[in-house]
């Protein structure tokens, strides 16, 4: 790229211009940083991963598991929290869309616009295994026990 402009440049076809000085620093890319899917969403999947914290610690409850379960809440805080701050960071305009909005528009996906049930079991889907698979590891161990 940087070769044809010097061709032009030495030819004498381009023109080297100074920024007028009223003019402001226009970025091509905004700077979203919201994710698109309604908060309610994140507050369900923080739920599941606590939850299953909740029924795996209550099982095989045993004082050795305080440090690895308070570490582990320390980490879904702050895999939640981060990006959550990062939203409300200044520069961004965009707030994430209400349930409402989300009902009726659903959301844009690199493949297509996703319907709002779709995308809901997309999310969920993955917490929702895993408080279930700790009620049957809970109960299997209740049984065994």
């Amino acid at each position: 790229m940087s070769h044809i402009v010097h061709e032009h440049l030495a030819r004498g076809e381009a023109r080297i211009v100074d920024l007028p000085v009223e003019a402001q620093v226009r970025h091509q890319v905004e700077a979203d940083r919201n994710f698109g899917l309604p908060t309610a969403l994140y507050g369900a999947t923080i739920a599941c991963y606590l939850g299953f914290l909740l029924i795996v610690g209550s099982a095989f409850a045993n004082p050795v598991l305080a440090i690895p379960m308070a570490i582990i809440v320390l980490l879904i805080a702050a895999f939640f929290g981060v990006p959550a701050i990062w939203t409300r960071l200044t520069g961004n305009v965009s707030e994430p869309a209400t349930l409402g909005e989300f009902e009726t528009k659903g959301i844009m996906t690199n493949t297509g616009r996703l319907a709002p049930k779709d995308a809901t079991i997309q999310v969920l889907i993955l917490p929702v295994l895993l408080v279930v698979w700790g009620l049957a590891v809970a109960v299997i161990a209740a049984i065994v026990a």
